[in-house]
């Protein structure tokens, strides 16, 4: 009993440290600024379709080239370990650094084709932003973990939307979104290489292992927790990319006026994106008072509504839509924090690192899929109808997770036998 009563004193004092919070704070304003090179290039995409005469799929590209350099740079990170072996702090400074450079290579580059590389290059560096600072942030919280992740992926959340809002500043052109992004991907470097450290939940290392990355697939949760996560994947990124196209194409459906790249569709993609911070710190919670896999489902089906409510509202007036995708956008990342909690709870910690960057990996590969089809669609049967395919991915994630919920209740008792 004198034990168990240290051991329970131990982790209390540990709840209740003070630094936690203010690693919270230092990592999701670093999160914000790195992540802002995200839509850097795709804020623009109208100016830069008119400089480099690209069609919209073309110009679909300038976001899914993101997705495919961060696919490959977790791919890769995954194989090599690099989230278990590579000090995050580390690896988070340098990749927001490398991101920072090739974002600004933009302003110079040549052709549309090294435009192109250069999203690629920008989204391998953001391989090493984003799984990191679940990890590190993990580190420091294990009772409100759900809050903890959900508050970066909130602050990450704010920091895409951020070019959006910065070209709805009247005389913001290219240069001045893209230069924007760059110096805030610098900031967020400098903030986590100065301020950040380690906190008593480190996970444990381990050298390099090809076994690892094997490991993590053969758990049955994490497996259905990433299936889960795939579902909400298929929505979050195309809806994130097309709602400028689809909020001009709405207003223009009412007003007969071509509205496209105007300062309200900048502002109103800005708030679509950005009230996503406040549904992920609602959504973490939620979810460490009610249960994940509940918080989960309730924000699969929240958005999936909105995805078919894309259609009745198309051409609505001006404060319905807003008021729509709005609902959406708090929803449609409202649970992904807690897909990464459930993947930090379901394998061993020597793996943690390489769990997180194999599920943001094949999550991210998914996503350009309908980011490359929705203006294919859109082409053929105008934007009203785009985006209600994308609710096939909340009602597969649904089924999904609700097996997860049945798994780990039948689990508890074994484990807390054990």
């Amino acid at each position: 009993m004198a034990v168990r009563s240290i051991a329970q004193e131990s982790v209390s004092s540990v709840e209740t440290d003070p630094r936690r919070w203010r690693i919270l704070a230092v990592l999701s304003i670093a999160e914000l600024l790195g992540m802002s090179l995200w839509f850097g290039a795709s804020a623009v995409a109208p100016q830069l379709a008119t400089e480099w005469q690209l069609s919209s799929a073309q110009s679909a590209l300038l976001t899914t080239l993101v997705q495919f350099g961060f696919v490959a740079g977790t791919a890769l990170s995954a194989m090599l370990n690099l989230a278990d072996v590579v000090p995050s702090r580390t690896l988070f400074s340098i990749a927001a650094l490398i991101g920072a450079a090739v974002n600004a290579a933009i302003l110079a580059a040549p052709s549309f084709a090294v435009v192109l590389l250069l999203r690629f290059l920008t989204g391998l560096a953001l391989a090493g932003v984003y799984p990191p600072a679940m990890k590190m942030i993990s580190t420091w919280f294990q009772a409100r973990r759900g809050l903890a992740i959900g508050a970066i992926v909130g602050a990450l959340t704010v920091g895409k939307a951020t070019p959006y809002l910065v070209h709805a500043i009247p005389g913001a052109g290219t240069r001045e979104v893209i230069l924007a992004a760059t110096i805030a991907a610098i900031f967020g470097a400098m903030l986590v290489g100065l301020l950040y450290s380690d906190g008593p939940y480190s996970f444990a290392s381990r050298p390099f292992s090809w076994s690892l990355a094997g490991t993590v697939v053969r758990e049955q949760r994490w497996r259905l927790a990433t299936g889960s996560y795939l579902g909400h994947m298929w929505e979050l990124y195309a809806f994130w990319t097309w709602i400028p196209a689809y909020v001009a194409a709405s207003l223009a459906a009412r007003s007969g006026n071509d509205v496209t790249g105007g300062g309200i569709v900048s502002l109103l993609a800005f708030l679509a994106i950005a009230v996503g911070g406040a549904g992920c710190v609602w959504g973490g919670i939620y979810a460490d008072r009610s249960g994940r896999e509940k918080l989960v489902a309730i924000a699969l089906a929240a958005s999936g509504a909105c995805c078919l409510l894309s259609g009745i509202v198309f051409g609505a007036p001006l404060l319905l839509l807003a008021a729509v995708t709005l609902v959406w956008g708090f929803f449609v990342i409202a649970d992904s924090a807690q897909f990464s909690a459930l993947v930090t709870e379901s394998v061993p910690s020597h793996a943690v690192g390489t769990a997180l960057t194999l599920q943001v990996s094949l999550g991210f590969l998914l996503t350009m899929l309908p980011i490359q089809l929705l203006p294919a669609i859109a082409a053929t049967a105008g934007w009203r109808w785009a985006f209600p395919i994308l609710a096939v991915g909340p009602a597969a994630g649904i089924l999904i997770i609700t097996r997860l919920a049945r798994l780990r209740r039948t689990a508890t008792p074994a484990i807390a036998a054990t």
